[in-house]
């Protein structure tokens, strides 16, 4: 998202699974209403502890920036550590645009930056968006694949974002930041599972942990799934909408990179499979 001051622009206890064989023996049974129930002591809303340690970083970082920083160093640690496509320009494009002057970074920045402008966030707005985005889907996930693989998949699916806004805008000025393209490969991932037979959104399951075991289907039968159809369908229909500028969250607006979104969300879609632990249903 872009902060009302700064040109920025977003890209805007784990539960997980553990290896494949855990559950190779895994069958399905009818849900009891006791199953449904947290665990004695376990609170009913709760979140993995790399979901809470994510945005915990994710405040910390902004609240740096905010109430430590000086505009000075803020700025210049944007620039170091934003994701800025007119780092790619040609030398001359980028002398003429910075008036010969250099970047903070250096040639380290074009390498660290795909992933590091995840950690950033334009206002206070955009991290609090962010943050609702993970919790909700980012424990779903995390649930599934358990904390490294988890981790994982976010780095992989915020370099996506970073790459497909660097294709649609390359040599621009205006730097990206925001974790909505890794939220976005969390979505796409999410929707792989949590819409079959057993699921967290099949039979009411909740956040039982047989929920996040049971296998999922490819991709071709997931995509035959009216459920995913149409939960695809209003996230992308949100998004075009959003980047063509025709819906706004009101007054002061900032703008949202939604090619990092599209980019994301493809990335976790198609790469669900190869993080997933959980043994592919035949």
């Amino acid at each position: 998202m872009q902060d009302p001051k700064d040109p920025i622009a977003d890209d805007d206890s784990d539960q997980g699974g553990g290896p494949a064989n855990e559950f190779g023996q895994w069958t399905a049974r009818p849900m009891l209403n006791e199953d449904r129930r947290p665990p004695a002591g376990e609170p009913l809303f709760n979140l993995p502890g790399v979901v809470l340690a994510l945005i915990a970083v994710l405040a910390g970082v902004h609240l740096l920036r905010v109430f430590v920083f000086t505009p000075q160093t803020d700025y210049e640690f944007l620039l170091e550590f934003s994701f800025l496509p007119l780092r790619y320009a040609s030398p001359e494009v980028l002398a003429q645009a910075l008036g010969g002057a250099t970047l903070p970074g250096g040639e380290g920045a074009k390498v660290w930056t795909f992933l590091t402008y995840a950690f950033l966030h334009g206002s206070f707005t955009h991290l609090a968006f962010n943050a609702l985005w993970l919790a909700v889907f980012g424990s779903a996930l995390a649930r599934r694949f358990g904390t490294m693989r988890f981790l994982g998949f976010s780095a992989v699916t915020a370099i996506a974002g970073a790459a497909a806004h660097l294709a649609t805008h390359f040599g621009e000025p205006i730097p990206v930041v925001g974790a909505s393209a890794a939220i976005s490969g969390h979505m796409a991932a999410v929707a792989r599972f949590a819409f079959d037979h057993g699921g967290p959104l099949g039979m009411m399951r909740g956040n039982h942990p047989s929920a996040y075991r049971q296998p999922a289907t490819s991709l071709a039968r997931a995509l035959s799934n009216p459920q995913v159809l149409t939960f695809l369908a209003v996230w992308f229909a949100v998004n075009l909408i959003f980047g063509m500028g025709s819906l706004s969250f009101g007054g002061n607006s900032p703008t949202i990179a939604w090619e990092a979104h599209i980019g994301g969300f493809i990335a976790g879609l198609a790469l669900f499979s190869l993080f997933d632990p959980v043994p592919r249903r035949r």
